[in-house]
């Protein structure tokens, strides 16, 4: 059985989020936001994360990204962020078109994890200084786009350095259920209470058709945040489509199924993959990515032999192996047996 490894994005919706849906489509309802169920959600996310948020449904993770980040920093500051994080390598420069210009800068540290004292230096860089953009901001990645995960420690050690330089922090959390899943962890200790303010609460990867949101926990942040949407082309006028996938996205637990679902998948491939001698496993996956050196030929036998992965974007032989909640178990085993075989020949 042959199986793409590329993205968490290929898979498609739940059935539950599909249904919900359909029902949310029948009827009437008041347009922009101003309707039952999406006062329904800003509920249910309060629950969620054990305290009153303000809630702004996108349909997009870079939507929820940089109107985010819009509402922390001024035009002429600077968002602390990971060398190898998605928002300063892989959303184009959205961030700066949405920021009106704010300058990302790239804080180095293992395993794409921000080093709170590299990040230190940066949040005292050229303070007050006009000729210099201003630290602003700390945005950091959870999952980080190695596969990597912040332990609440290492949450708390970067907003303790924000929080002392009296910057906001925001979390990517593209893979925040997995993440979540990973840490065996509340929302709220993975969030507020470890000095989060603003979180991009990712869902799309994790089982719904297209809907992220921005959750904020300082609600100072979010007053700027209902302007900045609908000035980017994000208020969508039947909302109530966005949040009947949130709302059911919730219910029951479905992101905890499905994070659970895909994390285990990575879990098996990994394991399996540590049992062939020639493939180095880089960063060990603790969610459902995971970054491993192959040996020569093997990347190109396994396309061959029909599996699909990003590769050739690295160093040589480095691949990339993301698993989701529609991943088949039996096609993880037959890329182990596949990668076994090459071994073996060799």
């Amino acid at each position: 059985m042959k199986v793409a490894f590329t993205s968490d994005n290929i898979a498609g919706a739940s059935d539950s989020v599909l249904q919900a849906m359909m029902d949310a489509s029948q009827g009437d309802a008041i347009p922009y936001g101003n309707d039952e169920l999406t006062a329904e959600v800003t509920g249910m996310l309060s629950a969620f994360f054990e305290c009153d948020v303000n809630v702004f449904l996108v349909s997009t993770g870079t939507a929820a990204n940089v109107l985010s980040i819009s509402a922390m920093t001024p035009p002429w500051g600077s968002v602390l962020c990971h060398t190898e994080s998605h928002l300063l390598n892989d959303e184009s420069t959205a961030p700066e078109f949405y920021s009106g210009g704010a300058r990302f800068v790239g804080v180095g540290g293992a395993d794409a994890k921000i080093d709170p004292v590299q990040l230190k230096k940066f949040v005292s860089q050229k303070v007050g200084d006009v000729h210099s953009c201003q630290p602003s901001a700390v945005s950091l990645s959870q999952v980080s786009e190695v596969g990597s995960v912040y332990s609440l420690e290492e949450i708390k050690a970067i907003t303790d350095v924000a929080k002392e330089a009296h910057l906001p922090v925001h979390m990517d959390g593209a893979r925040f259920a997995n993440a979540l899943v990973a840490l065996g962890c509340t929302p709220a200790e993975m969030t507020w209470k470890a000095g989060i303010d603003i979180v991009s609460f990712g869902a799309t990867k994790n089982g719904t058709m297209s809907a992220e949101a921005i959750v904020v926990f300082k609600p100072e942040l979010a007053k700027e945040l209902a302007f900045r949407r609908k000035r980017g082309g994000h208020l969508h006028s039947k909302m109530r489509v966005l949040s009947a996938q949130m709302r059911a996205y919730l219910t029951d637990n479905l992101w905890r199924q499905n994070a659970e679902y895909a994390n285990g998948m990575m879990a098996l491939l990994q394991e399996g993959l540590k049992t062939i001698p020639s493939i180095k496993i880089n960063t060990p996956a603790q969610a459902n990515m995971l970054f491993c050196t192959l040996p020569e030929g093997m990347e190109e036998y396994l396309l061959g032999e029909g599996f699909a992965f990003y590769g050739g974007r690295w160093e040589k032989g480095v691949v990339r192996l993301v698993t989701s909640f529609r991943t088949p178990k039996e096609g993880v085993e037959a890329f182990i047996n596949a990668a076994r075989r090459f071994d073996d020949q060799g």
